[in-house]
């Protein structure tokens, strides 16, 4: 058998850089596309005449074609390639940017978010896989500092970009350069991409498993459509129907996989991947991390632009110190903290952005409607702290034991379950930030009900965090590449791989 995947041998030029580069670009821009959009929405909802449900959906509906399609979108690129999965990822990705930007209604502007999030499902999953397929053991921790540091950027990118262009109102066009934004960079990845990225797969023939792509695709959307829409909708019945049966359906996904696996071993989900502790641990982080900040950064500025009245611009800028703090701290934690302290790291980061939490929640009921931004800074920077502590190392820890042939399973899974969570907490927006509100408020109740809906949404948050420092013991106290002698099934698997292209 040949494998096609690269060696550290095969990848030892500066190519890789190059090709790490430009997978990193594409992340930043499914990064900044995120928060960029966050920033815009009230913008978005004056003037295309949005109500609170389509709004709901820009930002939603992303995130579940997003999570719906990310773990197809890492099979196909162990099956198909790659590489060329990636770059018809970030050309359909510009496409819908596009088509984003040049929507005529907000129904159409709903239909090319659930596009584009689609094409970011085909895009983002091959980031991790090629950065794993193509880079060492020993420089991996290095690569995923990086990340944690565009994670940081796109963070501190993306709010205030967002809040510069509709300030700006270039060429009269309102919100819509945040999305015609990507068209450049998109293009630019492509033409860069097809020159500098080596192609990998799986070692090994692998076919689609189409009744597996059908049956995590139909369980998630039983599980989050309703959540989405049962505030709107009063909560009925076949909402409540919905989400236990969903529990039934990914049930029936488990149980197929196994027979899959056993039949021809080619299932969409890599079952084996959860007997690897720091896997199973790493996917459980991953997803309650998720609900949390789904919940924050939608009601963060929901409640800056509407219940403060701030600008899109004094948005953007207040939230500075928290991205500048998540990018230096995501950078640190990988390099210098977690080769010494190991998981501990981790769970500070927990600690700390559930302390920034409620330090926000009693300088919002200190100072309510009269809040400044820079008395914004204290809790966002603590928060932005722990937050960079955790998200670069956890990604590193997760994948460190994952065998090389199913890196494009493990990332799609990764990433699955984090926009899972994330869609799951913007369901629970509806319930934990508007739930909080009376019905028929007066206008000049609005603002105060808003500050109120954000202190309640943010208890919960800080809830949450105290959920993923107790999972966070599940994890391995240190990350297998930087125990001296640990991951020998890892090591064992590198090495089989370079016989075989040997």
């Amino acid at each position: 058998m040949t494998s096609t995947e690269p060696t550290p041998r095969a990848a030892g030029d500066r190519r890789r850089w190059f090709a790490l580069a430009i997978v990193m670009t594409a992340a930043f821009m499914d990064l900044v596309d995120v928060t960029i959009v966050n920033i815009a929405i009230p913008s978005i909802q004056r003037d295309a005449g949005a109500s609170f449900s389509q709004i709901q959906w820009i930002t939603a509906g992303y995130a579940l074609a997003f999570a719906a399609g990310l773990i197809t979108g890492g099979r196909l690129g162990d099956i198909h390639g790659r590489k060329r999965l990636f770059l018809i990822g970030i050309g359909g990705f510009t496409l819908a940017s596009a088509l984003c930007g040049f929507a005529a209604n907000p129904e159409m502007l709903v239909a090319s978010r659930i596009l584009q999030g689609g094409m970011a499902a085909l895009m983002v999953p091959q980031v991790l896989s090629i950065v794993h397929a193509t880079f060492p053991a020993h420089e991996r921790g290095k690569v995923f500092g990086l990340f944690g540091a565009i994670v940081g950027l796109g963070a501190v990118s993306g709010p205030l970009l967002g809040a510069l262009l509709t300030e700006w109102n270039l060429f009269g066009l309102e919100w819509r350069p945040i999305f015609l934004i990507n068209l450049p960079v998109g293009i630019a990845g492509l033409v860069l991409g097809s020159r500098f990225i080596t192609e990998s797969k799986a070692p090994k023939a692998l076919k689609l498993d189409l009744v597996g792509v059908a049956l995590v695709t139909l369980g998630l959307l039983m599980l989050i459509y309703p959540l989405t829409r049962g505030e709107e909708l009063g909560w009925p019945v076949w909402g409540y129907v919905s989400m236990g049966g969903s529990l039934a359906v990914l049930g029936a996904l488990v149980a197929y996989e196994r027979r899959k696996t056993a039949r021809d071993g080619s299932p969409l989900i890599e079952l084996s991947l959860f007997r690897v502790k720091s896997f199973a641990a790493g996917i459980a982080v991953q997803t309650v991390f998720g609900v949390a900040l789904g919940i924050f950064f939608l009601v963060w500025t929901m409640y800056m632009q509407t219940g403060l009245g701030w600008t899109p611009l004094r948005a953007g800028l207040t939230g500075v110190p928290f991205s500048i703090a998540v990018s230096l701290a995501a950078g640190l934690s990988v390099q210098q903290l977690v080769p010494r302290f190991g998981r501990k790291v981790l769970q500070a980061g927990a600690l700390g952005m559930g302390l920034g939490v409620l330090l926000y929640i009693w300088e919002s009921e200190r100072y309510g409607l009269g809040i400044a931004s820079w008395q914004m800074a204290l809790p966002l920077v603590v928060m932005g702290a722990g937050m960079g502590l955790i998200v670069a190392p956890l990604t590193d820890a997760v994948l460190s034991e994952v065998p090389r042939e199913h890196a494009g399973s493990a990332s799609g899974l990764i990433n699955t379950v984090q926009q899972m969570g994330n869609a799951l907490g913007l369901g629970l927006v509806s319930v934990v930030f508007f739930g909080a509100m009376a019905d028929d408020l007066r206008p000049t109740q609005v603002r105060p009900a808003f500050v109120e809906g954000f202190q309640n949404a943010l208890w919960w948050v800080a809830a949450v965090m105290g959920v993923i420092f107790l999972l966070m013991f599940a994890l391995p106290k240190r990350p297998a590449q930087h125990v001296e002698g640990a991951g020998p099934e890892f090591g064992a698997v590198d090495e089989r791989e370079r016989e075989l292209v040997a």
